[in-house]
This record gives structure tokens, sequence and C-alpha cells, in this order.
């Protein structure tokens, strides 16, 4: 019956009805955090050999992989998606790429312990014209959303599975580009007085 149907619909100019399309699926990064593994030397990821640094090909992988998977989230540069999202994610993509064809001596990511410390806004602080920046699907999307807050400005909310791997590999809101985390340089041994502080890398 729907194959007879489908004609006639043709036939007298009439679409087909369509069904709503769900929203795009975050891909899986799986591969891109093992990437990351081998060229994050963030926090408590600190290499064995102190004076080891990453190689240019393992950090060109780990930008490109992440690029890979943010043109995937807006359905592959496809110019049928107009999203809202759209020019964030190309200005992303073309960072990121950037970033793979010339990569940096190390990755200036931001550590584990920043991103545990981001501001979690709750369920109740949201509201359902509210959505992602990087994947576009709204917040209320997800039964049990985590969004986090950018300590650059109280509008700038994440869903932390699209924001984490970001921080990981570039310290700025992609909003506004604004560096949210730096590290600092550890002072020289000889250089503390009896009674300073030890050296503290955490910055917001």
């Amino acid at each position: 019956m729907p194959a007879i149907l489908m004609p006639s619909c043709i036939e007298h100019g009439i679409k087909p009805p369509t069904t709503p399309q769900p929203p795009p699926r975050r891909p899986d990064l799986s591969t891109f955090f093992s990437a990351l593994s081998q060229v994050d030397t963030s926090g408590s990821r600190q290499p064995q050999n102190a004076n080891s640094i990453p190689l240019p090909t393992d950090v060109s992988a780990a930008y490109r992989l992440l690029a890979n998977a943010f043109d995937m989230m807006r359905g592959g540069g496809s110019s049928a998606s107009n999203l809202p999202h759209d020019e964030l994610m190309e200005s992303l993509i073309s960072s990121l790429m950037e970033n793979a064809e010339h990569p940096p001596a190390e990755v200036q990511g931001v550590p584990d312990e920043f991103i545990s410390e981001l501001e979690r806004v709750p369920k109740g602080k949201l509201t359902e014209d509210m959505s992602c920046p990087i994947c576009g699907n709204p917040f209320l999307d997800d039964k049990f959303p985590l969004v986090v807050r950018l300590p650059c400005h109280k509008d700038h909310l994440f869903d932390l599975e699209c924001i984490e791997p970001w921080l990981k590999l570039q310290p700025t809101c992609p909003l506004d580009r604004k560096t949210i985390w730096k590290k600092k340089e550890a002072p020289k041994k000889e250089n503390l007085e009896d009674g300073e502080e030890e050296f503290d890398d955490m910055y917001a």
C-alpha cells in the first residue's frame, strides 16, 4: 500500500509526510581520548620522563581526530545543514585543523582538575530555548543534562561532553576565545624562601 500512495503524492505535488529528525548524536570520542593520553602533559598526566615531549605526529592526530568528530557533529559539512551553531563549528574545526597541520610542541589544554571544578548548572536553571553551542542540542533533551558554565561569561554554557575535549586541547572559550586557564611556570627552587607557599598551577 505505501508503494501505491507514494507515487500518488508525487504526482499531485504533495510532499510525503516527514518524521521529525532526531538531534545529532555526539560521535564516539574514545579514539580521541586515547590519542590525547599520548600527548596530554597537563595536571596529573605529566610524563614519567620530565624532559620528554610529545611527538608532532601524535599531537597532530589528536587535533585532527577532534576536528573530524566536530565535523560529524555538524552533519559532515553538508550544505543542507544550516543550523545556528554551524558558523561556530566551522571556526572550531578550522582552528583544530590549523593545529593539526602545524602542531605545537606541547598541547596547551587544561588539566582534568580544572574541568572537574567548572560550575555545574542544575537542570532547574535550564530553559527549553537553551542549547549547547557545540552540538546544537537543547540541554533539556537530555533526561539528566550535565551542563557547565565557563568562567568567562555567565551565559557561556556547554554540555560537559562537548566542551571537555575542546578544553583538553585549547584553554579558551569557544565563543569569545578568551583564555580561561593559564599554566604558571614553576619558580626555581633556589628562589623559594623559607615559608613560601608551594607552586600552584591552577588559574582561572
